[in-house]
């Protein structure tokens, strides 16, 4: 039984490696591209009925004329490459949020919040463009789908780890479960 658990998890995950056809890099990703869309957009609009969008009419501009020449790019150099079926599902977005909070982020399938925190340091629309394209790279190359699924893994990894030790001393399986822990 141990030994078919550890050689399905090992399977699963050679299955699960896949390429980034933007840079080549090698990557887990266990979860749909359609389920981790599906989630993104849900916590997305999550998000925005709990923190309010900024009324500074001029800023909210800038935001969304920096994430729109952005989003263009992007298509663009998609369909260039023959890459547009990559972006499939994107449904864009580009909303300015009223924090002091420094940050801005992107969620899979262009969903961009920016924090009015942020603004001060990024100085001007090209400074901001560089903050948005940075987080619309990271969705781009599906960070958080390789990031989740990394969690996954982990987790069924402990699981694994859990079986396996069912019949070890109380002390053993506390040992291993911390190795685990730390080496995750």
């Amino acid at each position: 039984m141990k030994c078919k658990l550890c050689l399905m998890i090992m399977v699963l995950t050679l299955i699960a490696c896949t390429t980034v056809p933007l840079t080549g890099r090698k990557q887990l990703s266990i979860i749909p591209q359609s389920e981790m869309l599906a989630m993104s957009f849900q916590q997305y609009d999550s998000f925005l009925d709990e923190n309010k969008i900024s009324a500074d009419k001029n800023n909210d501009a800038m935001v969304k004329r920096a994430g729109t020449r952005i989003q263009k790019a992007v298509e663009s150099y998609f369909a260039q490459q023959g890459m547009s079926d990559h972006l499939q599902g994107y449904q864009w977005e580009f909303n300015l949020v009223e924090s002091n909070e420094v940050n801005a982020w992107c969620m899979p399938g262009g969903k961009v919040v920016v924090y009015s925190g942020i603004l001060p340091i990024a100085k001007d629309e090209a400074g901001l463009a560089v903050v948005m394209g940075h987080e619309i790279a990271h969705a781009i190359a599906e960070h958080g789908n390789e990031r989740m699924s990394q969690q996954l893994l982990q987790q069924a990894g402990g699981a694994a780890l859990s079986v396996a030790l069912k019949d070890k001393p109380e002390q053993t399986q506390a040992l291993w479960m911390t190795v685990y822990g730390v080496g995750t």
